[in-house]
């Protein structure tokens, strides 16, 4: 499954650093961890089973910064299913 734009768009956002967060997208359950910063590097995407993890896909961002702090690098990547 490819995330599709809107997706990615709401995970373009900040978040509270270093925290996992739960939500609900298009009827899919969404758990993503951030990182210091607050951006989003890592997704599981699918449905929630009933000890509250995530069934489905598994994605990691990469995130590229220059030497001025300027990002370089944007990119998902589908790492395999999430148990």
């Amino acid at each position: 499954m490819k995330l599709n734009d809107d997706l990615i768009k709401k995970l373009a956002k900040q978040y509270a650093p270093s925290t996992m967060l739960d939500m609900e997208y298009k009827g899919n359950d969404l758990s993503f961890k951030t990182d210091e910063e607050g951006n989003p590097i890592l997704l599981f995407i699918g449905k929630r089973t009933a000890d509250g993890n995530v069934r489905g896909e598994r994605y990691a961002r990469t995130l590229k910064y220059d030497r001025e702090g300027n990002r370089i690098k944007d990119h998902w990547e589908l790492k395999g299913q999430a148990t």
